[in-house]
């Protein structure tokens, strides 16, 4: 996120009002509703978690234990089972 001056976009006048409740700090405005993306929208992240999380689900179906997959993936056990359990209700549904 890149940072704009105040100065340069807004009205002086409501620029002056916003100085009464923040004077010389940075804050920050949220996108209207409308204009929000998905987290992971802007980037692949998203995408290669469905990767690992398939590969995950298929190192457990061909016999890895989750102390196993714990250590392969640097992920706790809770988290494994978590995206097994999340795997295999894909699968069914």
């Amino acid at each position: 996120m890149s940072y704009k001056k105040a100065a340069n976009i807004l009205p002086a006048d409501l620029l002056e009002k916003v100085q009464k409740y923040v004077d010389g700090e940075c804050i920050y405005i949220p996108r209207i509703s409308e204009n929000k993306k998905a987290w992971g929208a802007m980037t692949s992240t998203r995408k290669d978690l469905k990767i690992r999380d398939r590969q995950i689900y298929k190192d457990y179906l061909s016999g890895k234990s989750l102390n196993d997959l714990s250590e392969i993936y640097f992920l706790s056990t809770k988290s494994i089972q978590r995206i097994i359990g999340q795997q295999k209700k894909c699968k069914i549904e």
